[in-house]
This record gives structure tokens, sequence and C-alpha cells, in this order.
């Protein structure tokens, strides 16, 4: 064979060779890296959706309505913090449940509460296991048992048409949950999602999703329980929760739902359109 012939021979087979390493070894650097991306995902997903600010046992809350602060111990482990933003007596006409977002604590967003207070409804909030002064474990099942142990305290002094069901952000799976389980005048879901799964595969869209999620708050699948009106409440230009998460969500039942859409409104400024509070005051003069 011409020397030549064969040297371009090997050089080819050589070529060819440290090609398909190369190719292997990138193949190789993917993996490794969906593969870290993934485990990530799946054991940071608390801190991702949880954003909590614990306060001491001793702390004292301070804020420019009256209310009253109430430590419910549920076992030796578990106590849960509520704060009942009040109205007088003679001009209480019912009370807000509101669960809250995923940041921080009630002192966050009691600031709320008066758009509900000016309408002689008291507004209740608690806080989630490991945020504010709320101590226990935190899963999707007892944040639900503590909506619910929420529930059974306003119906101890409330009528069940009294009392409305108000949830923002993370707080509307929670809100949905309940009112999917229970008897209330209206359900009100501020920038809600379609279920966290749907959430995290816009985000983590090539990962198993359903596989990962320890939490899922199946917000399209609660509604088909919910017997109460419900208004939804989001931005056009939301950066955390996409519109369409909302859209798809009304979509679900056109004569139950009302979806409020505040153009250019993003995450956390809702409440800084007149439309929101035009919107709202008409649902609580209701």
């Amino acid at each position: 064979m011409n020397y030549h012939v064969l040297f371009s021979f090997h050089l080819y087979a050589a070529l060819k060779k440290t090609k398909s390493k190369k190719v292997l070894n990138w193949i190789i650097i993917i993996l490794a890296i969906y593969v870290a991306g993934g485990a990530g995902v799946y054991f940071l997903q608390e801190k991702i959706l949880f954003h909590p600010v614990i306060l001491p046992a001793d702390y004292h809350y301070k804020f420019n309505i009256p209310f009253r602060e109430i430590d419910l111990v549920v076992t030796k482990e578990k106590k849960l913090s509520i704060v009942e933003f009040t109205v007088p007596d003679s001009l209480r006409r019912g009370v807000v449940l509101y669960f809250h977002g995923n940041m921080r604590n009630i002192n966050r967003y009691a600031h709320f509460a008066g758009d509900f207070i000016e309408h002689g409804y008291e507004v209740w909030m608690m806080d989630y296991p490991g945020f504010g002064k709320s101590t226990g474990p935190r899963t999707e099942r007892i944040i639900c048992d503590d909506a619910l142990r929420l529930y059974t305290m306003a119906r101890a002094r409330f009528a069940a048409d009294s009392i409305i069901i108000y949830g923002k952000s993370i707080g509307t799976g929670v809100a949905a949950q309940l009112a999917a389980e229970v008897k209330c005048k209206r359900l009100i879901l501020e920038t809600p999602f379609y279920s966290i799964e749907a959430l995290a595969k816009h985000y983590f869209f090539i990962y198993p999703v359903p596989l990962m999620a320890k939490y899922k708050f199946p917000i399209y699948q609660y509604f088909g329980k919910i017997k109460a009106p419900i208004t939804i409440f989001h931005g056009s230009n939301d950066e955390i929760i996409p519109y369409t998460q909302a859209k798809r969500l009304a979509e679900l039942n056109k004569t139950n739902v009302e979806l409020i859409t505040l153009e250019k409104g993003k995450h956390n400024n809702l409440a800084e359109f007149p439309l929101f509070h035009q919107k709202l005051d008409s649902l609580l003069r209701e």
C-alpha cells in the first residue's frame, strides 16, 4: 500500500477516535450537569418555594390597626401563630381568612388588612410553620390542616356566608384547597398558579417535575369542588407566576370564575392599581 495512503488512513482513524472521545466526554459532562441540576432542584425546592423569617417567641407585633395575637399550641413541638385584625362589634360584617405569600412572615402582609377593615371585615392571618413564630415541620398537608384550624376558629364566631377566603401567591394554593373543603361566601385569589407542577414546568421544563415536586397544590383540581364564587386578580406582566396560569384557571369554569386582569401589573404591585381597589371594594360591599 502506498505510504501516503497508509499514513492518511491511520491519521483519519486517529482523528475519528479522538473526535468520538470528545463527543463522549461532552455527553458525560452534559449528563452530569443535568443530574446535578435536577438534584439541586429536588433538594432545594423548600428554599425555592419558601423564604421565611423566623421571629423569637417573645416578639411583640406592632401594627397601626387594632389586633389580637394568638399563639395556638397544637402539640409540644408545634405552635400556630395567628394575628386577628379586628373591627368594632357594631361595624363587623364578617371575616377574611388571609393566606399570605412565601416571604418573611405576617409583618410583610399586615398592611393589606386595611383594605378589608374599612368594609367591616376582620382579617385573620396565620404564619405557616417556620414563618414568624409558627413552629413545627412544614408540609403541604400540615399547612392545609392549619388552614382548616383557622377556619374552624372562625366558624365558632361567624356564619359561613360571612367568611371570605383570600389567598396571595403561594397562599392561593392553601386558600383554594380550603374553599374546596368548606363553605364560604367567596374565594379571592391574587396571582394564583394552575398547580405547583405547572409552575415548576415553566421554570424547569427539562426535568420530570411530577416525580420531583414535594408540593402539589393542584388548584385546577380544587376548582371542581368549590361552590362559592371565585375572583382572580392577576397582572399581565407577572414575572413570577405567568398570567397564562390564571387564564387556564379561569377557563375551567367561566360561570363561577371571574378573572380581573391588571394590565402591565406584576407579581407584587397589584395593590397599586385603581382597578384592583375598585373591584375589591365592589366585592366587599356585596
